[in-house]
């Protein structure tokens, strides 16, 4: 596309302003004049325009978390020992997202494009950040889904730079050691993965690295989570995918899973070793473990530890906002709903025990409303007599013959919901989406499997086969679908980013211990509140991403005021004003300024010698 006639490139260039255009175009070197600015090391309240560092010379260049480019000004340059390591041009921050954006436009597929975004993030934070908050809904399908799900198949090729913690299982009995390792020490969320179900992608072993570094980007760009206060972990214990294994080009441990004993001293201790290290209140978040590990994993440490799983929590808020959004549609109750799952993992469990909690909340008994969730797994309908459930899967067994297929079960239950969660692509054929439509005027139709390739269909089939009457989510982004009468829908796209970055700045923000699942369920009723009457006519379940800091801020402040009110936050005294207490520690990705006094600099920090 030409730079000239794509409208977030005409905004940038407005934004720039008609003087830095000249500037550009005659490329003079214009000092600036007024107070030096800097970017701050502290971790103080974020959005503090003052910060200080003892850093100069080339350090500062190399620091992602210090270095502002060439928006570095002429008494800044000076200052810090900088002149002449770079061009003398003086660039805004506007011009420089300007700059970014001309070349992410020139990148000729996604891969690329998170590959450009991730090298910028390793040299220049801010403006990483700055450039990810510009157009949130452009960029998060690049750096997380569904474009983060192929930078980790490629991520032996897609590597540039270490970014994150990898702890092996040989390191077992060392972990306190390498976490000493780290740079940062206030470290307030860790977002942990063992690699071996990543996505709807399976075993991607030590690649799975890409999943904790984007969601914790999304902390971030979505939640306001300092950046410097994030630690994305890969456990690697091996992996069972034969094809890494026999690539020269796996970077990750060369051997078979580890499991069994070693596996669960391995995750102790790390889960020890953090606490030990940033204390009792430092979130930690599982994402992408199989099912064997997930759930044993939550029940073991979630009364412990401050932690949760994203993927059976985490998915299970945002699924219960999009069905909750669909009630103002179907004009009934939660528990008038009968809801028919295809898989039977982690999404589906933790969806059915969320929607179960709503149905409580209603005043339906518990188990009157488990007769209301029936899952499909690749045996079939989970029914009561069947050999070889497990615990998890026990529990939503029901009374009823035998049934092999999906397409079977939603002919003879007739479902007014399905929630396909297994990463099975296609599952919802096109009977099943007609007969769907045939017994309920609107059908509830969630495709939630990550990434697009794995969608159980897609929202033009939902809304062509139920001739617009299907209500549709997604967890993969799709497009504007327009039907052969005009209709335009919006599909809405159940990502979990419109949970967990507001969660987990509420968590932090007043040091909550444990997190219970009727944070999740209060974190959905906020969410699906946010949707207006407009969204729910053009189809969407969900409110637009570029409201999404504006969501996860308000999600925060609730969290903070039930923390208070049940006595289970740690900070104290209790802030009064909820919502300007967060807003004063939330990330800005704009550059600090920060006035250097030569004659009150600390003698030591002017001996440092340049790199």
């Amino acid at each position: 596309m030409n730079t000239l006639h794509n409208p977030r490139m005409v905004t940038l260039y407005r934004t720039a302003g008609n003087s830095v255009m000249k500037m550009l175009s005659s490329n003079v070197a214009v000092p600036t004049v007024g107070p030096v600015r800097l970017c701050s090391s502290g971790m103080g309240p974020s959005n503090s325009n003052r910060g200080f560092t003892k850093k100069r010379g080339y350090d500062i260049t190399r620091n992602p978390h210090l270095n502002k480019g060439m928006a570095f000004t002429l008494q800044e340059r000076l200052q810090l020992g900088i002149h002449g390591l770079l061009p003398p041009c003086f660039l805004t921050h506007d011009v420089q997202v300007l700059r970014v954006m001309k070349s992410y436009e020139t990148r000729s597929n996604d891969l690329d494009k998170y590959i450009l975004l991730m090298t910028l993030q390793d040299r220049n934070e801010k403006l990483f950040y700055r450039v990810l908050t510009s157009d949130i809904e452009e960029f998060m399908p690049i750096v997380y889904t569904p474009t983060v799900g192929l930078a980790c198949q490629q991520y032996g090729l897609a590597f540039r730079r270490p970014r994150g913690l990898f702890i092996t299982i040989h390191d077992k009995g060392h972990i306190a050691t390498m976490l000493n390792s780290w740079p940062e020490d206030d470290i307030k969320a860790i977002v942990v993965t063992d690699g071996e179900r990543i996505l709807g992608l399976g075993d991607l072993g030590s690649y799975g690295m890409g999943i904790p570094v984007g969601k914790l980007a999304l902390y971030t760009a979505c939640g306001g989570v300092n950046p410097q206060q994030c630690l994305p972990v890969l456990l690697d214990v091996g992996t069972d995918n034969q094809t890494l294994l026999n690539d020269p080009l796996y970077i990750g441990l060369k051997h078979k899973r580890v499991r069994g004993k070693e596996y669960d001293e391995l995750v102790d201790e790390f889960m020890q070793a953090v606490t030990d290290k940033y204390g009792m209140n430092c979130l930690i978040q599982f994402e992408d473990f199989a099912n064997a590990n997930a759930f044993r994993i939550l029940n073991k440490y979630r009364n412990k530890y401050c932690t949760f799983n994203d993927d059976i929590q985490g998915t299970a808020s945002v699924a219960v906002a999009g069905i909750l959004a669909a009630l103002r549609i179907t004009k009934n109750k939660l528990s008038d709903h009968k809801f028919v799952f295809q898989g039977a993992g982690e999404a589906a469990m933790g969806i059915a025990h969320l929607i179960i909690m709503a149905m409580e909340k209603e005043g339906i008994p518990h188990s009157e409303a488990i007769k209301r969730i029936w899952m499909v797994d690749s045996k079939g309908l989970i029914v009561k007599g069947r050999g070889n459930l497990n615990h998890e899967k026990e529990q939503f067994a029901q009374e009823h013959p035998q049934v092999k297929t999906l397409e079977e079960a939603v002919n003879i239950i007739k479902p007014t919901a399905i929630i396909g969660v297994a990463a099975v692509s296609g599952a919802f054929t096109e009977k099943i989406i007609k007969d769907m439509a045939s017994f309920n005027e609107r059908p509830i139709i969630f495709a939630l499997s990550n990434p697009t390739s794995k969608s159980e269909c897609t929202a033009e089939q939902c809304y062509r086969l139920t001739e617009g009457r299907g209500i549709f989510a997604s967890g993969s982004p799709f497009s504007k679908v327009t039907l052969a009468d005009g209709r335009s829908f919006h599909p809405g796209q159940g990502n979990n980013a419109y949970v967990f970055p507001g969660v987990a700045l509420g968590v932090i923000a007043c040091g909550v211990r444990h997190i219970s699942d009727d944070i999740f369920l209060t974190t959905a009723e906020i969410l699906a509140a946010e949707v207006t009457e407009q969204h729910l006519a053009e189809g969407r379940l969900y409110p637009p991403l570029h409201t999404i800091r504006d969501i996860s801020l308000k999600i925060a402040v609730k969290i903070v005021d039930y923390a208070y009110n049940r006595g289970i936050a740690s900070w104290y005294p209790e802030p009064k004003d909820k919502e300007a207490f967060i807003r004063s520690l939330v990330y800005s990705p704009d550059y600090d300024s920060f006035t250097l006094d030569m004659y009150n600099w600390p003698k030591h920090a002017m001996e440092v010698q340049d790199v």
